[in-house]
């Protein structure tokens, strides 16, 4: 059994050296800049005999992961967040249908076809392999991108997500706790331990050895977990800038949530349905589901 306390969120990932290379002075901070940038690096590796290059692989199997990066674009689009902390349902809004939308057309452009069944994994085989420009994925790929077998080993970087505009960018929160059983024998051991498992020093520990992310704001700026890990304290906006799904707002109910918004979000990049008419199908099951008033995100 492993456990562990550390924290996740979504980020870019980008390839250093084609940036440079087409002449880009840095990542892309909206989204309409990396589609720009994604196409043209895009066409230029595959014009120099790479025709498996793609401009941006990212998670589009209809599951958990397909809710955080679609979660992403809805609300780094100004769209909400599904449902909002106090319980009423955001989703059936003109910036969340536009922010499916637009992940729908990046598909056979600057996105492989098969990234509708693409999963963390399936995602960075390619981008390992290097055969894409970006890629969205959690921080757990960055020491993978730079094992001895990667193509790309020391030729990438990471951002925080772009947004619709610039200093919107959103990141879905992950990550892994610690707690303590109500049907633990021995609770106050168990608080103690927990205590001192979740505590800078252990976070520390864990960051330098295992390349943990903490969740202790303090360790980022750490020059030991720096020297070891130098892409850790860049993640520190990426935290920032993190959005919590719906899990508590919803809470009993969070999975049947996540699936109605990940299936209808899947429909809309498959082309079965537009992304209005899935944030309204979204909105009336969720309703039906949650019993929750419909309105519009903050």
């Amino acid at each position: 059994m492993c456990i562990r306390d550390s924290t996740d969120g979504g980020l870019l990932y980008y390839r250093t050296d084609l940036l440079e290379k087409y002449g880009y002075a840095g990542p892309p901070v909206t989204w309409r800049e990396l589609e720009e940038m994604a196409a043209t690096i895009q066409a230029g590796e595959r014009a120099a005999g790479n025709q498996d290059f793609w401009g941006y692989v990212w998670q589009g199997e209809a599951f958990e992961g397909l809710t955080c990066d679609a979660l992403e674009w809805v609300y780094s689009s100004g769209g909400g967040a599904i449902v909002s902390p106090d319980q009423v349902i955001t989703i059936d809004n003109a910036a969340a249908a536009s922010a499916l939308d637009m992940a729908h057309s990046w598909i056979g452009k600057i996105s492989p076809p098969g990234v509708v069944d693409a999963m963390e994994e399936d995602s960075r085989r390619i981008w390992h392999g290097g055969n894409a420009a970006f890629m969205r994925n959690w921080p757990y790929a960055y020491s993978l991108s730079n094992a001895d077998d990667s193509v790309i080993k020391g030729k990438f970087d990471v951002t925080p997500l772009p947004g619709a505009e610039a200093g919107m960018s959103a990141a879905a929160l992950g990550g892994w706790q610690v707690g303590v059983s109500r049907y633990s024998k021995h609770p106050q051991e168990a608080a103690a331990f927990a205590q001192w498992f979740t505590s800078a020093a252990s976070q520390k520990e864990w960051a330098v050895k295992l390349s943990l992310l903490p969740t202790k704001m303090s360790l980022y700026a750490d020059v030991e977990i720096a020297a070891v890990h130098p892409f850790i304290p860049k993640l520190l906006p990426v935290f920032r800038s993190a959005v919590a799904r719906p899990s508590t707002a919803t809470a009993p109910h969070y999975n049947e949530v996540s699936n109605i918004f990940f299936r209808n979000a899947h429909d809309v990049l498959t082309g079965k349905q537009s992304g209005a008419d899935a944030v309204a199908k979204m909105a009336l099951d969720l309703e039906s589901l949650l019993g929750f008033e419909i309105g519009a995100p903050n």
